[in-house]
This record gives structure tokens, sequence and C-alpha cells, in this order.
């Protein structure tokens, strides 16, 4: 793409041409428009260029190599299973953020008030018992999906070469997703989640040299309370959803590239 403009092409003349309809000329108009000023064909074209010349430099798939495209597309989704975590962290995402709405991260109170606001969820909200089951079992899909989407990519050997950067990813977002239910699984405030979060406690205090830091970053403290609560409340609905979304269109993007890999 040249940073000098093309010369203009009259659209004007050009839709005049065409038999169109109302809508389809109106819809044609409106691209023209855009395109005017922000040059989307241009960058679409930049875009299409840069694929077909990253996909040239790709070793070529076994479907590929053998046109098995056509007979094995459809146990592509089971067979890769990265699509199940990907639909389960959607629903997880849309189920939180409307769970959001209604929690309050705090330790106030005989009864926490967390602990006050879950039950106010489940049993006096609308549909609540149901939107908490889903967001908890989609969270639970989630955290077998990844797991066995990475003992899939093990046993096939589809982290070998030219695929070892993203099996590094997945592997980080393994963890991430087992942390991201780490920290879900303390908000409710409740006895599972005050012993969960002791012995988070207590093994972070294990590491050695910077455990006490570790944990005090972690939990607010060696003790929990109001720190610990808000601290997880924090990395649940702020800081993992951003990061892990980010890494997870990294993913798809580089298998976008890649391809799904055959066993080896």
């Amino acid at each position: 793409m040249s940073l000098e403009r093309k010369d203009e092409h009259d659209h004007g003349a050009w839709l005049a041409e065409k038999d169109l309809s109302l809508i389809e000329k109106s819809y044609l108009m409106m691209l023209i428009w855009f395109d005017r000023r922000l040059r989307l064909v241009d960058y679409l074209e930049l875009l299409e260029d840069m694929y077909y010349k990253i996909n040239l430099q790709m070793p070529k798939s076994h479907t590929e190599q053998y046109n098995l495209d056509n007979k094995f597309w459809y146990w592509y989704p089971l067979y890769a299973l990265g699509s199940f975590s990907l639909l389960a962290y959607i629903v997880a995402a849309l189920s939180g953020a409307l769970l959001g709405f209604y929690y309050s991260p705090s330790t106030a109170g005989e009864t926490p008030v967390a602990y006050q606001t879950v039950e106010a969820i489940m049993a006096d909200l609308n549909f609540g018992f149901m939107l908490r089951s889903i967001h908890r079992w989609a969270a639970q899909v989630m955290v077998a999906a990844v797991f066995l989407h990475m003992l899939r990519v093990y046993f096939t050997g589809a982290y070998k070469e030219p695929r070892e950067v993203n099996w590094l990813l997945g592997v980080v977002l393994l963890a991430l997703t087992v942390l991201f239910g780490y920290t879900g699984y303390l908000l409710p405030w409740n006895q599972l989640a005050f012993w969960a979060g002791q012995i988070g406690v207590e093994m972070a205090i294990s590491v050695p040299i910077v455990g006490e830091w570790t944990a005090n970053l972690l939990f607010g403290g060696l003790s929990l309370g109001q720190p610990t609560l808000q601290r997880m409340y924090i990395l649940h609905v702020f800081v993992l959803p951003f990061v892990v979304t980010a890494l997870i269109a990294l993913h798809i993007g580089i298998v976008w590239m890649q391809g799904i890999a055959e066993p080896h």
C-alpha cells in the first residue's frame, strides 16, 4: 500500500450504472464514505497480502498435502478441543459480568456482605440461581477443556516445530485459567472460600526467600481479611479478563496463521 492516495474513482457514476435497490445503494454509499476517510480497502488488501505471504512460509499440513479438507473438516472442533474452552470462557465472561451487578466484595458484618450478596443472587434474584450455576459450570468446563486441550496437543505432538511459541502460550493460559478459578472460588467468602484462601497463604509463605512478600502481595497480609477479598475481586474481574482475552486472541491468531496441527 502506498502512502500516496490513489486517483479518485467516480463512485457516483459507477453507482448510477448499477440497478440497485435503495438499501443496496445506501449500504454501498456508506462503505464508500468510510473508505474515503479511513482507506479501508487499502488496509484490507494489505492484511490479505500479509496473510498469504505468511502462509506460503508455513509447511503444509497433512490435510493440505493430501487434499483431505472436505473429508475431515467436521471433526476438527472435537479434535482440537480449543473451541470448547473458548466457548466456555465466553459464557463465563458474560454470566460473570451480569453477576457483577449484584455482588459486593465486602467482609463487613458477622455474616460477610459478600456471602449475603451471593445468597441474595441465589435466593431472591429472578433467574439468579440459574445465572450463578451457568457461571460456575462454564468455569469448570473451561478448566477441564483447557486441560484436555493441552493433553491433546502434547500426545499428538502438536507442540513441535513450528508451533513451540503457541505451546508455551497455552501453558501460560492454563496457569491463568487455574488462577481464574481460584480467585473466583474465594469470592463468595464462605467457609470453603476462607480455608481455600488460608491454604493459598500457607503455600505462598512456603516459597523460599520471597514467601512473605508474595503472601502480602497476593493476599494483602499473612492473615485473611478485607484486603484479601479485595485483591481476589480485582484480579478476577479487572486484571485476568483483559490479560486472558489478549492472550487468547494472540493464541487464535497464531493458530489461524499456522493452521491446526495433525498428529505427528
